[in-house]
């Protein structure tokens, strides 16, 4: 766990490299995509929101009237659900596990970077160099250049993978433990609290948690993410109630409680 010191685009927040020995679990295939996220705030009438940071016109800005169902870019049932915050994903969870009477959760972040590397230690699962992303990921390449989301001057992904926003989720290669979108597409949350590095953390992948956190750990890269950002030891912060157009989450199902 964790990124090497010679790792390109490495954060100083991946330090230091760690191994960490997890109990079995399963994790999900595919992000969770709009059409399971719409079953569940139709069963339970989840209040929507309100309001979501959206990239328009090349400017992140929160804006009003933007949701999960109109996130400022078409999406179908296929596609994963973003402007989704951290809490949200946890009532979808609890809805889940009701519904089935089995456990899931959101995962770890030892348990979702074990499950994004599929047994790799290169920056991706397929390798060092991003030049293949576009066989594997939605991540920010030539088809997103028209949209002007990025200035013309940051580092694109040198191929183009189709979709500028989000894409319909396995539309890629998986990684080898049978995973889609682990990079790319969107940022997914896991259960832990935001921490400044990986000292400290658990050695049996167990989420580190504190009583009243309000900031919470994402995983993985986006549509948006340029080849620095997306890897697999890439790691963001966020507050548990913001909610952005490149934020989704997928469940875990067994392996110890956080």
């Amino acid at each position: 766990m964790g990124s090497p010191a010679g790792e390109e685009g490495r954060q100083e927040s991946e330090d230091p490299p760690r191994r960490v020995t997890l109990p079995g679990f399963a994790i999900g295939r595919t992000e969770v995509t709009r059409g399971q996220y719409a079953a569940f705030v139709e069963e339970t009438r989840h209040p929507p929101a309100d309001r979501c940071w959206t990239n328009e016109a090349g400017k992140y800005e929160e804006r009003a009237g933007r949701d999960w169902r109109n996130p400022g870019f078409v999406q179908d049932d296929s596609h994963p659900v973003v402007c989704v915050s951290w809490d949200d994903a946890q009532a979808y969870v609890r809805w889940l596990s009701r519904k089935t009477g089995r456990a899931y959760r959101l995962p770890s972040e030892a348990q979702w970077e074990y499950a994004a590397r599929s047994g790799s230690s290169t920056a991706r699962h397929w390798g060092e160099s991003p030049d293949r992303a576009c066989e594997h990921a939605n991540v920010a390449d030539e088809s997103l250049r028209p949209t002007r989301a990025l200035p013309p001057n940051w580092p694109l992904h040198t191929c183009d993978d189709g979709h500028a926003r989000t894409a319909p989720v396995a539309r890629y290669a998986p990684n080898a433990f049978g995973l889609h979108d682990m990079i790319g597409n969107a940022r997914e949350w896991t259960e832990d609290c935001w921490h400044d590095n990986h000292a400290g953390g658990s050695t049996d992948g167990t989420a580190r948690t504190t009583p009243g956190c309000l900031t919470r750990v994402l995983k993985g890269g986006a549509w948006i993410s340029i080849p620095a950002l997306a890897r697999s030891g890439t790691r963001i912060k966020n507050a548990a109630n913001r909610r952005y157009d490149v934020y989704g989450f997928r469940v875990v199902r067994g392996g110890r409680a956080p």
